[in-house]
C-alpha cells in the first residue's frame, strides 16, 4: 500500500470516528439550552431535570471528543507535512479561533453549568447553558470554515509555494460556507433530536420516569421535526447548488451523470457502472438536477465523461454515500413529522409502536451525517485543496505506508476500546436516570 492511501484511510479512521462525539456535543448542547429555557419560564421542574440529565452525557461525549481530537490534528504534521506547509497558513487560523474562542469558553461555561448551579443564581446558570450550546455551535463554525477553504480557497494568496491569508473576513464568509455550515448544524441537530427523543422513549416503554421522559421525548421530537426538514430544504438544496456551482465532478459522481445533457433528471436510485460509464437500472425525475443545482430547467450539468480522469472522484463511493444520506434524510422527515402529529394529537406517549421506532433510530442520524462528510471530502478527490494541492502531493515524505498502517491499527485498538467505556458509561447514565430537583440542591 502506497504512504498516501496509508496516511488517507488513518485519517478517515480517525476522522469518522471523532466527528461521532461533536456532532452530538453541537445538537445536544442547542438542546439543553432549551430545556433550561423552559424550566426559567416556569414550565416545571422537569425541564431542569432533563437539562442536568443531558448535560451529564454532553460531558462524557464532550471528552471523547477532545481525547480523538487531539491525535487527529497531530497528523497534520505527521502524515500530512507539505499539506500543512502549503496550506498551513490559511487554515492555521481557523483551527487556531476555533480552540481559543469556542472550545475553552464551551469548557469553561460546561463547568460552571455542572458544578456551579448551587453558587450562581438561577439567571446566571441558564446562562451557562446557552454559552455551552453556543460554544459548541461556534467551534463547529470555525472547522467548517476550515473545511470550506479547502472546498473553496479563496482570501490566499501563494508566496513561494505556500499560501498565506491575505482576508480574514474573506476565509469566514467564503460562499461555500454559507450552505455548508447550516447544513452541518440542521445535521447536528438531528442527531441531539433523535437521541433526545430516544432516550426519552425508551424510558416511557420501560414505564420509568414517566413525566421525565415525557418531557425528553416533546422536545426531542419538536426539535427533530424541524430541523429533519431544514437538513433537506433549505440547507441541504441550496448547499447542493453550491457544489454544483464550484465543484462539477463531485456533483456528477452524487447523482451517477456520465454524460453531459441539458435538463438532467435526478437519479431516486441506480448503480453507477464506472466501465460501462452509465447509470444502470434508474429510477429519475425528469429535470430535477437541472433545477436543484441552477434553478433552471434547460441548465446543462457537466458529466463524468467531460471530467478529465485524473480529476474525478471515486464516483460509486461518492453515489452511495449520498443516496445513504438523502434516503435515511427522508426517513427522519417521516419518523419526526409523524411522530410530531401523534404528540399534537396526544398519543405518543401511549402508542408504544411508534415509542419503539424513536428508541431504534437513534443510530441511523449518525450513519446519515457520517455518509455526508464522505461525499463532501471524497467527493473533492483528488484535490485536498481544490484546484491548489493534491492529495498525492500533500503527505509526509518521509512516513512510509507501513508506518501509518502500523499506527492506524494502534488508532483501531485504543478507540474501539475508548468506544467501549463510552458506551457503558452512557448506558450507565441512562440507567440511573434523572436527578431530582431536591437531589440537585441537596
Amino acid at each position: 500500500m502506497t504512504a498516501v492511501m496509508a496516511a488517507r484511510l488513518q485519517f478517515a479512521f480517525t476522522i469518522m470516528f471523532h466527528y461521532l462525539f461533536p456532532v452530538l456535543t453541537m445538537g445536544s448542547g442547542v438542546l439543553i439550552a432549551v430545556l433550561k429555557t423552559l424550566h426559567l419560564l416556569g414550565k416545571g421542574e422537569v425541564y431542569a431535570d432533563a437539562a442536568r440529565f443531558m448535560a451529564r452525557i454532553f460531558a462524557l461525549t464532550f471528552g471523547m471528543g477532545v481525547v480523538t481530537g487531539i491525535p487527529m490534528e497531530f497528523q497534520f504534521g505527521t502524515n500530512w507535512a507539505r499539506f500543512s506547509h502549503v496550506a498551513g497558513g490559511v487554515v492555521g487560523q481557523t483551527l487556531f479561533m476555533e480552540g481559543v474562542f469556542a472550545f475553552f469558553a464551551e469548557s469553561s461555561f460546561l463547568g460552571i453549568f455542572l458544578l456551579g448551579e448551587k453558587r450562581v443564581s438561577p439567571f446566571m446558570h441558564w446562562l451557562s447553558s446557552v454559552a455551552v450550546g453556543g460554544g459548541a455551535v461556534l467551534s463547529g463554525f470555525f472547522i467548517v470554515a476550515t473545511n470550506a477553504w479547502m472546498q473553496h480557497p479563496v482570501g490566499y494568496q501563494m508566496v513561494d509555494g505556500r499560501a498565506e491569508l491575505t482576508s480574514l473576513w474573506a476565509l469566514l464568509t467564503n460562499p461555500y460556507l454559507r450552505w455548508q455550515y447550516p447544513h452541518v448544524i440542521s445535521g447536528a441537530m438531528v442527531v441531539g433530536s433523535m437521541v433526545t427523543a430516544g432516550i426519552g422513549a425508551y424510558y416511557l416503554l420501560a414505564r420509568q420516569h414517566d413525566t421525565f421522559g415525557r418531557a425528553l421525548v416533546r422536545v426531542g421530537v419538536i426539535s427533530g421535526a424541524i430541523f429533519s426538514i431544514t437538513s433537506l430544504m433549505p440547507t441541504g438544496a441550496f448547499q447542493g447548488e453550491t457544489v454544483a456551482h464550484n465543484q462539477p465532478a463531485k456533483i456528477a459522481a452524487m447523482e451517477g451523470v456520465f454524460a453531459t445533457q441539458r435538463g438532467a433528471p435526478m437519479a431516486i436510485i441506480g448503480m453507477p457502472d464506472t466501465e460501462r460509464k452509465e447509470l444502470l437500472d434508474p429510477i429519475l425525475v425528469p429535470y430535477a438536477l437541472s433545477v436543484l443545482a441552477y434553478g433552471d430547467t434547460r441548465a446543462v450539468v457537466i458529466g463524468l465523461n467531460d471530467i478529465p480522469d485524473d480529476e474525478e472522484p471515486p464516483v460509486e463511493l461518492v453515489y452511495y454515500a449520498y443516496h445513504i444520506m438523502v434516503g435515511l434524510g427522508t426517513i427522519f422527515i417521516a419518523i419526526m413529522t409523524g411522530a410530531a402529529l401523534l404528540l399534537w394529537r396526544g398519543r405518543l406517549y401511549t402508542t408504544r409502536a411508534y415509542l419503539w421506532i424513536l428508541m431504534l433510530a437513534m443510530p441511523f442520524p449518525y450513519i446519515a451525517n457520517e455518509a455526508g462528510w464522505m461525499v463532501a471530502e471524497v467527493g473533492r478527490q483528488p484535490w485536498v485543496v481544490y484546484g491548489v494541492l493534491r492529495v498525492a502531493h500533500a503527505n509526509s515524505t518521509n512516513v512510509s505506508g507501513g508506518m501509518a498502517i502500523f499506527t492506524l491499527l494502534g488508532f483501531m485498538g485504543l478507540y474501539a476500546l475508548l468506544g467501549m467505556l463510552y458506551l457503558l458509561l452512557v448506558l450507565r447514565v441512562i440507567a440511573q436516570g434523572p436527578a431530582s430537583g431536591a437531589e440537585a440542591h441537596a
